[in-house]
Parts: C-alpha cells; structure tokens; sequence
C-alpha cells in the first residue's frame, strides 16, 4: 500500500492552518527537493509530500539527474504516479522476465529509465525502446538514462510509427503517460511542448490513436501501464480494450483538487473477449469513491479495482 501525505505547500495558510501543524508554509524559492519527497502544482501553489522509502527510490530515477530542456515535459504528479504503480507492481514485472519494454512518449526518460531501475539486475537481458515526436525530449531521455548508466533505444517518431512491423507481438511491457488534457483538437500534435499534454475532445485524441497500435505491439504475455484522467472515462478506454481481449484493473489512484489519475494495467486475457465490462457491487463502489471529493489533497492507492 502507497501512502501520501502533503507536508509543504507554497500557498498560504487558510483559516486556522497553522505552519507546523498543518503544512510548513514556505516559498518556492525556498523549497528544498530531495528523492523522498513528491511535488505537484495545484492552482499555480506547489505541494510537496513523501513519496517512497530510501530502498524504494533506489529503483527508479533520481530527479537530480533527470535532464531538462524548455521543450520538454518535466516529471510531475502523473509520472511520478506511473512509476509508483510499476514498484507497486514490481514482483509480478520480475516473475514476468520481460524481454522487450517500450515507452511511447518517453519525455524526459524519467519512466523508462526508472522501468530499468526498477527491473535492475534481475531484469539482465531486457531490451529497451523509447519513442517520441519530440527530438528534444528524445535527446533529453538519452541523457537521462545516461546519467543512470542504462540504456535504450530512442526513436523520434509519432506514436510507433515505422516500427509496427517491426514490433509486431513483441513488446512485453509497455508505458504510456498520454497527452491526456482535454484540449482544443488544434492543439494536438504542435510542434513543442504542449504536444506533451494536448489530448483534445475528452483528452482521448491521442489515447485512442495509441490503444490499436498498442493492441498490435504486444505480445501473448504483454502488458500496457497507461496513465489516464477521469475526463477521459476510463471506464470506456477499459470496455474498448476489453472487447480486444484485455481484461484491467487500476494499480494506482491518485487525486487533487484539480484532477484524478488512473494508472491502468491491461493483460490479455482471451476469455474475456466480447464479454460486458464488469458490474461486480465492487467495482461498482469503487468507481464511485473516486467521485467523493478527498479529505486531502493527495491520495496514492495500490488497487485492485477493475474497470
């Protein structure tokens, strides 16, 4: 189980917070970024909050040696959220004994390279793939798991374009942080970085584009780790995928006053092939949690909700 508790912010203090007791108010210049420590903006404040024990984020990226460029997404809650669901994940990613991981939109390589990490020694003889539309991102990853003595392929194109063929029922593990926000449909696929958020109508533009190409990258055993957003209706990228012969489950939640992410790992599982999504009182109450609003800012769970 994940726990996340918000412990600094950059906004002030309402009503009768008080510093110490309720956050530590501080500023953002004055903020201190360490690896045990998470952040997010909401409304333009900065939160900060514990994400992972010292052996934990010895298995995944360090954020000091992540490489940047103005172009480039950062990490941010919903990488860090996608990773956290890969160690939440990592014994069955061990027992698996991949031979192939891919990301599609690979960013500044954070999540590749923590995938990696995360695999490590145990994961010897696995083979990497990284893509994205961005040169520089593509660029800023290669430094990135440089800098973390691993290694991929890098490939600049749109989605897997090029490399279906080639790929075709080979990749084992698959990682996806889509562009995801909703947006206006001229703002995806621009030149830059808003390439790396604009999803257009529903933020499903790019996602729905990626789930076909996913479903013919795969292999028998393949898995998809996918990040998406309660605007985007989960539930029915979840129905879709089922009708391919995946069946679901959420391994992460994580919610802010903003928004709420899922992270979504699909398997195929071919007796599920056609049937209806499923209406257990489970999935069904846990569907509707995620509705409530939160007591807190922030809250990470292992689940093992399906769709």
């Amino acid at each position: 189980m994940f726990g996340f508790s918000v412990s600094h912010t950059t906004r002030a203090p309402r009503g009768m917070e008080k510093d110490g007791v309720h956050y530590h108010f501080t500023k953002k210049n004055v903020l201190i970024w360490g690896a045990l420590f998470f952040a997010c903006c909401v409304h333009g404040n900065v939160l900060i909050g514990e994400r992972a024990s010292h052996k934990e984020l010895a298995r995944t990226a360090q954020i000091r040696l992540v490489s940047s460029h103005q172009e480039v997404y950062e990490p941010c809650d919903d990488s860090f959220a996608l990773v956290d669901a890969l160690l939440a994940d990592r014994s069955n990613l061990l027992e698996h004994h991949p031979s192939l991981c891919m990301e599609i939109g690979c960013g500044s390589g954070y999540v590749i390279t923590s995938l990696a990490l995360i695999l490590g020694q145990e994961g010897r003889g696995v083979n990497y793939i990284a893509t994205d539309i961005n040169p520089h991102a593509v660029e800023v990853t290669r430094e990135t798991m440089e800098a973390h003595g691993v290694g991929a392929e890098l490939v600049i194109t749109d989605i897997a374009a090029g490399l279906e063929e080639r790929l075709a029922g080979l990749v084992d593990i698959m990682v996806v942080n889509p562009p995801y926000v909703p947006t206006p449909e001229d703002e995806v696929g621009v030149e830059g970085i808003t390439s790396s958020w604009a999803g257009g109508e529903n933020g499903r533009s790019v996602i729905d584009r990626i789930l076909p190409v996913a479903d013919r990258l795969l292999s028998e055993k393949g898995w998809l780790y996918m990040v998406t957003l309660t605007a985007n209706n989960p539930s029915e990228i979840c129905h879709q995928m089922r009708k391919k012969g995946y069946a679901s489950r959420i391994v992460v939640q994580r919610s802010t006053e903003e928004e709420s992410l899922h992270i979504i790992k699909f398997w195929r599982d071919f007796d599920t092939k056609g049937d209806e999504p499923d209406q257990s009182a489970s999935g069904f109450i846990g569907s509707l949690l995620t509705q409530i609003p939160l007591l807190s800012f922030w809250r990470g769970t292992n689940s093992d909700n399906k769709c």
